[in-house]
């Protein structure tokens, strides 16, 4: 699905502390008429550098604007799992996905991606999808 988004050069823990800010522009993008939102929050990893998006699904494809790019997540096999609760409890979702590859020997290709669900105000009720593109 696209996805209309911001790249980062940080580190994890400085996208981490930038997320709302890169939201922020596409969101703004969105409300400016330059794409349909259609879909959810997503942040993907291309590596492990990491270069990161921050972006945000969108009805179709569309022309770039500021810093605001086209984009789409990767199509091929993935492993994937959905983590239930508080955000501070991705790093579980990942470590699970990774073990689960290891002990099935899929071998990764680098890029993952989280997809955020719906904001809910309980922070049990959140849902997060982590996947990982094989090779």
């Amino acid at each position: 699905m696209p996805h209309g988004g911001r790249r980062s050069g940080d580190d994890v823990g400085g996208v981490s502390r930038i997320w709302k800010l890169l939201l922020d522009d596409v969101y703004a993008f969105l409300r400016g008429g330059g794409a349909a939102q259609q879909g959810q929050n997503v942040m993907l990893y291309r590596d492990d550098v990491p270069n990161v998006e921050v972006g945000v699904q969108v009805a179709g494809p569309f022309r770039p604007a500021g810093r605001v790019t086209p984009s789409s997540l990767p199509t091929g096999q993935v492993a994937t799992t959905v983590h239930r609760g508080p955000y501070d409890g991705l790093e579980a979702a990942h470590r699970a996905v990774l073990a689960w590859c290891a002990a099935h020997r899929h071998p990764l290709s680098g890029t993952r991606w989280e997809i955020y669900g719906d904001w809910r105000e309980n922070p049990e009720e959140l849902e997060t999808q982590v996947s990982y593109l094989l090779r």
